[in-house]
């Protein structure tokens, strides 16, 4: 337990904290953006190693990682999402409870399928719903059975960031709102879907940072697996 918490040191480029899972029940991931394709295959294998009751997980990979990452682990299970950009190493836990991805628009589909994958590495089951944004509001109203029969409803959103303040609206569960970079002009890249949200009148929203997929995941997960202790 004092090696984890010291961490666990992988050439002169990382300190992996091997013992996050176990105290936080959320496990260090390899943020892929900035490192080599092998200090990526690197790192997943040294957290596979120290944790092999986990599966392993990195995001926002480049395309020479997700390209290679099926040949580097031998006899381990290794999944592939190029939506997302991610690697998962290791076989994915069972899933408890139910999390509802919905995305307003096709082009937020990257960050709700980080928002999937990192469910999935954590052990919670995920569907998914795209493209139900408020400019054809009859697409959402005619899936409220889906969205009233989850636990947890991450909602991805770009341009002015408005469905998750109408699916606060509608639910009784936790909604947790991804304001995402897509949008024209005064859009400034998700600030003004990340304000939107952050100003909602719908009580009961948590939003978290633009294109954070990963975060909201995380998020949903401490909810579901209180939910299920």
């Amino acid at each position: 337990m004092a090696d984890d918490a010291a961490g666990v040191p992988l050439g002169e480029y990382a300190l992996l904290d091997v013992g996050r899972r176990r105290r936080t029940g959320v496990p260090e991931v390899v943020f892929g953006p900035g490192k080599t394709p092998e200090q990526i295959f690197a790192l997943l294998g040294e957290l596979r190693a120290r944790d092999p009751e986990a599966p392993a997980l990195a995001t926002r990979c480049a395309s020479a990682v997700l390209e290679s990452a099926a040949d580097q682990f031998p006899g381990e299970a290794v999944q592939v999402d190029r939506a997302a950009g991610t690697v998962t190493v290791g076989s994915l836990p069972p899933g408890r409870g139910r999390v509802l991805v919905v995305t307003a628009g096709t082009t937020d589909l990257p960050v709700a399928r980080e928002c999937v994958v990192t469910l999935g590495v954590l052990g919670v089951h995920a569907d998914l719903l795209a493209d139900v944004g408020v400019a054809g509001l009859g697409r959402l109203l005619a899936r409220l059975e889906d969205l009233r029969a989850a636990e947890c409803v991450i909602v991805v959103a770009g341009m002015d960031g408005a469905l998750p303040s109408v699916i606060t609206g509608l639910v009784s569960v936790p909604v947790i709102g991804v304001p995402t970079s897509v949008g024209y002009g005064v859009a400034a890249g998700g600030l003004a879907a990340a304000a939107s949200m952050l100003a909602s009148c719908s009580p009961g929203l948590v939003v978290v940072n633009i294109d954070n997929g990963f975060g909201a995941a995380a998020h949903a997960a401490k909810i579901i697996h209180a939910m299920h202790r």
